[in-house]
């Protein structure tokens, strides 16, 4: 009987123990199940911080098609807005941008300062852009960027089109240096910036694709200019 009453006291035992561990494991669990909600939770409540690269003065045949196979490369949308003599010269690229989902934005024909010129002048310019880039496309453009950042409101008005300006400039037109160009735009980087470079300069082409690859790994996602307008 001693003997059976012992065996009895030791598998009590096992089994208190047992349970006491099968409870730490659970309670182990179930808080790493939380910490990780939590951390998920967490990661869906924070918003991609977006940014807009685009390129005016384009298509050029040299640089674009350069461009264009990076951002492929790198599954990255830009907004190009382009000049309508340009377009006209080259239309498979304005189709090729169209095609790999970029926005094709009016930037009048002869790239002119709108205000500098008359009324009537003013929307020639971009009603004929607007004609050729609807004939290689099949779509009417609806964002204009305005050549030096200026225009008369009722004529766009008029003409149902929407200015988009700049918040980010390098000035990249008037240097060669590539480095001079990352370090600008990426130390005045921001949340929903518009980022201002020409697609007709080689060490602008080079510094837009650094600088996607920088502020990509610093957490921005690049989007086109109507996602930053209209949201």
């Amino acid at each position: 009987m001693k003997k059976r009453g012992k065996r009895w006291k030791l598998t009590a035992e096992i089994l208190l123990t047992a349970a006491v561990c099968l409870a730490g494991i659970w309670q182990n669990t179930k808080e790493t199940a939380e910490s990780v909600n939590q951390v998920e939770k967490k990661e869906d409540d924070q918003e991609d911080k977006k940014i807009a690269i685009t390129f005016d003065d384009g298509p050029d045949a040299v640089f674009t098609p350069v461009l264009l196979d990076g951002l492929k490369q790198r599954n990255v949308k830009a907004s190009f807005f382009v000049i309508g003599q340009e377009a006209e010269k080259y239309p498979e690229l304005i189709q090729r941008m169209k095609e790999e989902g970029h926005l094709i934005g009016n930037h009048t024909y002869h790239h002119v300062e709108l205000t500098r010129v008359d009324a009537q002048t003013e929307q020639k310019e971009i009603e004929m852009t607007n004609e050729v880039l609807e004939q290689i496309t099949g779509e009417r453009p609806v964002f204009l960027r305005p050549p030096y950042g200026s225009w008369r409101e009722e004529i766009l008005q008029d003409m149902e089109m929407l200015p988009v300006k700049w918040n980010i400039d390098p000035l990249d037109w008037c240097t060669k240096s590539t480095g001079e160009i990352v370090r600008k735009v990426v130390t005045q980087a921001e949340e929903n910036g518009i980022i201002l470079l020409h697609d007709c300069y080689g060490p602008s082409v080079e510094a837009g694709l650094q600088i996607i690859d920088t502020l990509t790994e610093a957490g921005y996602r690049f989007v086109t200019v109507d996602e930053l307008i209209m949201d």
